[in-house]
């Protein structure tokens, strides 16, 4: 059996091959390799294109080539190290794109010189090619290559401004700006927070799993081979590992939210009815119709998207334009009915049939309505109109379109 090297500093598979045993390698099996992996020059091994906790591929690539075994070298890095890192790595990028633009630009000018000097001699762009005299034949060749050479020197110059602009994006990662975006930073906490919930139900899952097999349970895989305790045991401290280091992470974006002055913006300053602007890259103005615990609802007031409603944090929220508070009640009132189609079960069989009910309204609050079926047996229902993205104000029985039931808004004497 062979060894795999996971590189903790990297969080990628090495596979470490002698020149013998990769010649001696299938075609297809060096498609594989090359599908899941890239040959590192620096290292002198194949390392894996993705990174934990995406190895899953990569692994079963190197299974096949004889790798079943894993090695660790190294320590893990905390993600200010792997940030510190990967803002070096991309200044070292940057000077060296910067330099092949200047190379680029240098060889393009060198391209194009012969026939710049040529500027203003009317005669070498008019001069016509005789016809089998030796010494106008010679002058078309000389004066066709000096041609060739300008076309290349525009491709150099494409060149340079590809280069430039992969310096310009590299940069841009050293300068860590996105450090100091609060949205930004805010998205990737959410993340991180998901994924340390996701890890906690894994490990549950697999401490039931490892409770039953010590019980005596046998458990196995989907294609029937059976799992071993230890394995179990390897899972679990896995899952503690990537929590460990999704807080390690976490811990760092919410230090940087910190050094940027927190987030201003949440329910208790965002009230329905303002007007913001968003940090979403277009400076969208938009109206909020809806303040959550966590996100906002709002219509985009101007812009080919006027009138869209959508969600965002209340990190995404830039500035406040309006803050005028919407007191506006909604319309619906105690009294009124309205008809829903429904799928209902028939009786105590498992036929479903589509009926008509008819609802209606026996409370109504500020907020809320509280609704009734009249022709039938049924529970009292709650629910919270809200405004739709053309002003008016709906409520939903149910998931359904169909029943969704719309009214226009009160309008003041005033209006």
């Amino acid at each position: 059996m062979k060894q795999y090297i996971f590189n903790l500093e990297t969080t990628k598979i090495e596979l470490h091959f002698e020149k013998s045993e990769y010649n001696a390698l299938t075609s297809e099996q060096k498609a594989d390799l090359k599908s899941a992996f890239l040959w590192s020059r620096t290292g002198g091994c194949w390392v894996s294109r993705a990174k934990e906790p995406n190895l899953w591929g990569a692994k079963q690539v190197a299974a096949k080539l004889g790798f079943t075994e894993e090695q660790r070298q190294g320590e893990r890095l905390s993600f200010s190290e792997q940030v510190e890192r990967q803002a070096e790595r991309a200044e070292r990028r940057a000077e060296r794109y910067e330099q092949y633009a200047e190379n680029a630009e240098r060889r393009g000018a060198a391209l194009q010189q012969p026939l710049n000097r040529m500027h203003g001699d009317i005669a070498f762009f008019t001069q016509p090619i005789i016809a089998g005299h030796a010494g106008s034949q010679a002058f078309a060749r000389r004066r066709e290559k000096m041609f060739t050479q300008y076309e290349k020197g525009f491709e150099e110059y494409r060149k340079s401004g590809y280069f430039q602009d992969r310096a310009a994006t590299a940069r841009a990662t050293a300068d860590g700006a996105k450090y100091r975006d609060v949205a930004y930073l805010d998205r990737r906490i959410k993340e991180c927070k998901t994924e340390i919930r996701a890890r906690k139900k894994n490990i549950v899952h697999y401490e039931e799993t490892l409770a039953a097999m010590e019980k005596g349970e046998k458990k196995k895989r989907f294609d029937g081979t059976p799992i071993s305790v230890e394995e179990v045991i390897g899972w679990i401290e896995h899952e503690f590992e990537l929590i460990e280091k999704a807080m390690n992470k976490q811990a760092f974006l919410e230090a940087c939210v910190d050094q940027c002055g927190g987030i201003r913006f949440s329910k208790d300053n965002i009230k329905i009815g303002f007007q913001v602007r968003l940090n979403d890259g277009f400076d969208s103005e938009v109206e909020v119709i809806g303040a959550g615990p966590q996100n906002i609802t709002y219509r985009i007031l101007t812009g080919g998207a006027k009138g869209m409603v959508l969600q965002a944090a209340y990190a995404e929220i830039k500035e406040i334009i309006k803050a005028e508070e919407d007191r506006e009640m909604h319309p619906f009132t105690v009294g009124e009915r309205f008809t829903a189609e429904q799928y209902i079960q028939e009786d105590d069989s498992r036929k479903w049939i589509r009926v008509r009910i008819t609802y209606e309204i026996i409370k109504a609050s500020s907020k809320t309505i509280q609704l009734k079926p009249i022709d039938r047996d049924g529970k009292a229902i709650t629910r919270k109109p809200r405004k739709s993205y053309n002003g008016d104000w709906c409520f939903s029985i149910d998931d359904s379109y169909a029943n969704t039931f719309h009214k226009a808004a009160q309008v003041s004497e005033a209006g």
